[in-house]
């Protein structure tokens, strides 16, 4: 059996207005939210492999050890065309000594890129990984 573990992803100052979503793998969204001023956090379910990778539906990769997950958003802001984004956060450089099977891991986004736009393409975390549970 498949052992699970969470990432917990906090969007600090999201854009108001816009949808914000997980994407899976097969590009589908789960868990829609209309944003405020207010932080939006995600759980994300990963799997952790045998060899210590972490996949599942929402993890996708990139070469022989990148890992990552999309939080994507869209929607209308005012003064601008339809926003259509997606924030890919790494996860394969999350410390091996956080991931434990059933262990709730977060980090802190930023919401914003420089321009005040939604933060988007690769996003770095605003704070290192951690373990809660």
């Amino acid at each position: 059996m498949a052992e699970t573990l969470t990432l917990r992803l906090t969007i600090a100052n999201p854009v108001p207005g816009l949808h914000y979503w997980r994407q899976d793998a097969k590009n589908a969204p789960h868990d829609i939210r209309l944003s405020t001023t207010a932080p939006l956090t995600f759980d994300m379910p990963v799997v952790l492999r045998p060899d210590g990778r972490l996949g599942g539906t929402f993890v996708r990769r990139e070469g022989p050890t990148r890992r990552f997950v999309y939080i994507a958003i869209g929607g209308a802001m005012e003064g601008l065309p339809v926003v259509s984004r997606r924030a890919k956060i790494d996860v394969h450089d999350i410390p091996s000594d956080l991931i434990r099977p059933g262990a709730v891991i977060e980090t802190t986004l930023p919401g914003r890129g420089p321009d005040g736009t939604p933060a988007c393409a690769t996003v770095r975390p605003l704070t290192p990984w951690s373990r809660v549970g």
